[in-house]
């Protein structure tokens, strides 16, 4: 670089002073922020669906039977796919849930599994039946503890905004209403999801409820105490309200079931130990025993589901419109 250009005038400095203040404001009127969505590298992935997320449950085994290896695939299709949150459909720590708050397991089963930067959003979790063998409420104020674990209560609801309308979801605690249908906080629950259901605004364009148990499944619970109760209490009130999906799990696969009435039945239970499926069962569209997680895309018209492999491969695709 020549001399010269380091050489300044006593006016050409004034005068240069005099210009800093409105120069500046000028050029931050025009600065984009560099982590602003028009300019991020996630700005390129995006599809003409206005909201994303993934779904994964029977997830909790310190990293064991491909809970890892599902993680990290979990990472990699939210890193090159639209992603805005992670639903956790329940039995997050086997074999016994967590004790409290400052439990380990939150770390050798959670924090240090599911490490990619792109898994680094909202989780919105529920509690499976191994959750309820230790503090069930230890993992609602562990949300105080996690930025990204989110379980304001036993049983909550999230609304998410679409195109012109808005997703309900209904997140609830199914394992009470297995043993006792007719106690105190299980009718309560029964009350509120009938309530918020109904109360669903017209702006409202998808209702999803989630809870552990399914009502229907192709897996080994196929015909058990658990299914056929959470089918006889939860039924009625999807039906009463045209729920769109129910998404569970439970059983530790992924599956597709449409049986009669308008609900979409999703379990995706594939998150580390594995359980096996039957096939022929006529309400079922899909069902593999292969671990793995969904992903769901929505707007307000249309939902895309897929099933996800933990090796990347797309096992299934559905698309739900109106």
């Amino acid at each position: 670089m020549k001399r010269r250009d380091f050489v300044k005038s006593t006016a050409v400095t004034a005068l240069s002073a005099s210009l800093i203040a409105p120069l500046t404001s000028l050029a931050e009127d025009k600065v984009t922020n560099l982590s602003s969505d028009d300019v991020s590298p996630r700005a390129a992935l995006a599809d003409d669906f206005s909201l994303h997320f993934l779904a994964i449950g029977d997830w909790g085994r310190s990293g064991e039977y491909k809970q890892i290896e599902t993680g990290r695939q979990m990472g990699e299709w939210a890193k090159t796919h639209p992603n805005n949150f992670v639903i956790s459909v329940g039995d997050n720590f086997y074999p016994n849930g967590v004790i409290s708050e400052q439990d380990p397991q939150f770390r050798s089963t959670f924090e240090d599994i599911y490490t990619a930067h792109s898994l680094h959003c909202d989780w919105h979790v529920i509690l499976g039946n191994h959750d309820w063998h230790g503090d069930p409420d230890a993992q609602v104020r562990y949300s105080k503890v996690s930025r990204r674990w989110n379980m304001p209560a036993r049983y909550y609801k999230k609304e998410f905004k679409l195109n012109q309308g808005k997703a309900l979801f209904v997140m609830i605690d199914t394992d009470p209403m297995l043993f006792d249908a007719k106690n105190e906080y299980s009718e309560k629950q029964i009350a509120w999801i009938n309530e918020t259901l109904s109360n669903a605004g017209s702006d409202i364009k998808w209702k999803i409820v989630v809870g552990h148990h399914p009502t229907y499944t192709v897996g080994p619970r196929i015909s058990n105490y658990d299914t056929l109760t959470i089918r006889k209490r939860l039924t009625e009130t999807f039906e009463k309200h045209k729920v769109d999906i129910y998404l569970s799990g439970h059983d530790h696969s992924l599956q597709h079931l449409k049986p009669e009435g308008h609900t979409h039945m999703f379990i995706s239970g594939a998150g580390s130990e594995l359980t096996q499926v039957s096939s022929g069962i006529p309400y079922s569209k899909f069902q593999a025993s292969e671990n793995g997680f969904m992903y769901f895309s929505m707007n307000d018209n249309r939902i895309n589901v897929k099933a996800i492999s933990y090796n990347g491969a797309v096992l299934y695709e559905t698309e739900l419109s109106r």
